[in-house]
């Protein structure tokens, strides 16, 4: 059976599909979007939610590639643009929270890389400060007094992950988007100039094929013959019980995996990349509790007060991460039409991917240049390159 035929046609429904699906809808593209489950409910439902406008920890626990973050730094000034527009453009609710964020560090070595990537920021032209240790706790006397140095962002944040997709879904249907959920991907062949896509007894096809399906963007390219080498990985996340609000700002560590802060609803939300014991793509990964203890231990030993909270619950969640640790987005060599786009800083960058997808698809030069995070790099020779599970 054939359906209505598209101009795009959006794999995933998580936040970079959501995002792709409305920006092109407001261009006034006939887009459709599949997605094999329920959308939002893989990574972009199961992520801390927190908007990355300085520079981070350029490594998660258990990384062995460090984030290039001098390079994302323009990206994420673009970024912050556009989530102070969201909420207005989506006419949405999505818990848009931007109070401000410390990065704080405890050594002198760690103090250091605060100050460089002060440079950095202020070369993309991101406004932070660095205070000392005594200087934070005035701010912010929660912070323990191991915080040597930490840097303040006023445009760091957070949005409601289980909000901002579904928000944005529901805009692009208004204008007229079409999403098929619990609709698998069964095949992805070339027709004339464009893409014939399958899902079981059903197809559409498109000029253009957007793949944004996160840790499964391996396995859809290779339905259309493309091999792209991602490296997904889960990572966990831990909430407290609620309390009244005590904290009002986000807070992170230069040198180690950890993220804190109170959402709307007065839990205490205590993530960081921390590795799950598992991942599972089939199914439901599995949390690790070695790395529970090690996160709130951290956690608790910058934020004290965490110490008398008790733990509600934690969660893993997949993270479509590449083999070297920067973002993928663009049209794939060789294959006109075909685009990819996932990794690090997804949902911080979720609206300039958006935006950059639909300008790519409509042959106009992105808001910022993307061209050194094609995924060119990441494609290999299936018949000669094995690929580790």
């Amino acid at each position: 059976m054939t359906d209505a035929q598209p101009d795009v046609i959006v794999i995933g429904a998580g936040i970079l599909g959501a995002s792709t699906a409305f920006h092109l809808a407001e261009r006034g593209y006939r887009v459709v979007v599949l997605e094999r489950g329920a959308p939002n409910r893989e990574g972009s439902g199961t992520t801390a939610g927190n908007l990355h406008i300085q520079a981070i920890h350029t490594r998660r626990p258990g990384q062995e590639v460090p984030v290039d973050s001098a390079r994302l730094l323009p990206l994420q000034r673009r970024a912050s643009e556009h989530w102070s527009q969201v909420e207005e453009r989506l006419d949405a609710d999505v818990e848009l929270r931007r109070g401000g964020g410390f990065m704080v560090a405890e050594t002198a070595a760690q103090e250091a890389e605060l100050r460089e990537k002060h440079e950095w920021e202020h070369r993309a032209g991101i406004r932070t400060e660095v205070l000392t240790g005594d200087e934070a706790r005035k701010h912010m006397p929660l912070l323990s007094d191991r915080v040597r140095a930490a840097s303040w962002c006023s445009l760091d944040g957070y949005a409601n992950p289980l909000l901002i997709t579904p928000a944005y879904l529901t805009a692009a249907r208004r204008l007229g988007a079409q999403l098929h959920a619990f609709t698998p991907v069964t095949g992805v062949q070339r027709v004339g100039d464009g893409y014939q896509v399958l899902s079981g007894d059903r197809s559409w096809t498109a000029p253009s094929v957007v793949n944004v399906a996160g840790p499964w963007i391996t396995e859809i390219s290779e339905l259309a013959g493309i091999h792209v080498r991602m490296s997904p990985v889960a990572i966990q996340m831990h909430v407290t019980v609620r309390v009244p609000p005590v904290m009002h700002h986000l807070v992170q560590h230069i040198g180690e995996g950890m993220s804190v802060k109170q959402v709307s609803a007065g839990n205490l939300l205590i993530g960081g990349g921390w590795p799950a014991a598992g991942l599972d793509m089939a199914g439901r990964s599995t949390v690790s509790p070695v790395s529970m203890a090690g996160n709130l231990a951290q956690a608790g030993r910058i934020l004290p007060f965490l110490g008398g909270l008790r733990l509600l619950r934690m969660w893993a969640g997949p993270l479509a991460a590449t083999p070297d640790e920067m973002p993928v987005i663009g049209e794939v060599p060789g294959h006109p039409g075909f685009f990819v786009a996932g990794g690090t800083y997804a949902f911080t960058l979720a609206p300039v991917w958006g935006d950059t997808l639909c300008r790519q698809i409509a042959g106009e030069p992105p808001a910022d240049p993307v061209d050194d995070l094609g995924p060119g790099r990441l494609l290999y020779d299936a018949a000669t390159t094995p690929v580790s599970p």
